[in-house]
């Protein structure tokens, strides 16, 4: 048996938390809000995410940081990509010193460019073969109610990666492992944008091939990033790439791809974010990916059109037009 500290009691950390139960672990949610870890407690339900799942005896809900990760033998980092760094700063001296570090977060950060394993590494001063990603097609209202899923388990150490997989495979949850932590985050953090810009042709009202188009040009500045920085472009042809990428381009359940049909449809940023608690994470992580692309002398049409939306310098109309208007070129170039 496993102990396990969830920190994070959203969407995706509540149904990852399910899986880790279902695998027989023990699992200690870290939620924000005192009345979500004591509604998981009274009720065995997180009455805003995923109401409908009762949660298994084996999860366990608290507000204290330091009950969360005492005695864990694994900790799970579930938390928006961009709050991870503020919240490292008060975790961090309560994690313990040997466990691995597992983060399910899909972004890169705003300014410093870095990817999350990236800043775990920062903040907590765990070596690389103590952290981990996890990634891949993974809906959280599918993975809560215990669809069939797939998903790669990550780490510099390939010993720590099948550890890990071995105490998050279920009958519904079969996990791979790689080496390519490099691939995994990109592939994760650039599907968000290629998901607003597929949304926003959805709500322009422009059909299939459009959205296709969108998806394989997508896929292909991500590769074109991922090479440039030393990833292995079949990592972005697996899971954690063209899967996850196919999952939020074209389910409704994604919030980048619902946040994307918004903008299609002329709603502002700000409009969108003011009627939901759920976190687009493309939304930041497109300015930063522009940049992380820049400053590697890749071409990224997709990531700069995406945040000239988002920063409301363009419409989705004029980004459509845009990328249509661009030279014409051989598709390998």
């Amino acid at each position: 048996m496993t102990k396990v500290a969830v920190f994070g009691a959203g969407s995706w950390g509540t149904a990852f938390s399910i899986v880790l139960a279902d695998a027989g672990n023990d699992v200690t949610i870290w939620a924000r809000r005192e009345e979500i870890a004591a509604g998981i407690n009274q009720t065995r339900r997180n009455a805003e995410y995923h109401p409908e799942v009762e949660l298994a005896p084996r999860i366990r809900a608290t507000h204290d940081v330091e009950e969360a990760a005492s005695g864990a033998d694994v900790v799970v980092l579930a938390t928006p990509s961009q709050t991870l760094r503020a919240n490292l700063t008060s975790w961090a001296p309560h994690l313990p010193t040997t466990a691995p570090l597992v983060s399910l977060m899909k972004g890169v950060e705003l300014g410093t460019l870095n990817r999350m394993s990236e800043v775990i590494a920062q903040e907590t001063g765990a070596s690389q073969d103590r952290i981990a990603v996890i990634s891949g097609p993974n809906l959280s209202p599918e993975i809560a109610r215990r669809e069939p899923a797939a998903a790669v388990v990550a780490c510099a150490d390939e010993d720590v990666a099948k550890q890990l997989q071995s105490i998050i495979h279920t009958p519904a949850f079969r996990p791979y492992t790689s080496t390519d932590v490099l691939g995994c985050e990109l592939g994760g953090a650039y599907k968000n944008v290629v998901g607003l810009a597929v949304g926003m042709a959805v709500g322009l009202g422009f059909g299939d091939n459009s959205t296709a188009s969108v998806i394989t040009r997508g896929l292909a500045e991500t590769v074109r990033l991922a090479i440039k920085m030393g990833a292995d472009p079949m990592t972005l042809m697996g899971l954690a790439g063209l899967g996850d990428l196919v999952a939020t381009c074209s389910s409704p359940l994604s919030r980048n791809r619902t946040f994307g049909e918004k903008l299609g449809r002329g709603l502002s940023v700000e409009e969108i974010t003011g009627g939901t608690h759920q976190v687009a994470e493309g939304v930041k992580s497109c300015h930063s990916l522009r940049e992380l692309a820049a400053r590697h002398g890749v071409d990224a049409p997709l990531a700069q059109y995406v945040d000239e939306v988002v920063a409301g310098r363009m419409t989705a109309t004029a980004t459509m037009d845009a990328m249509l208007g661009r030279p014409t070129k051989a598709e390998t170039d």
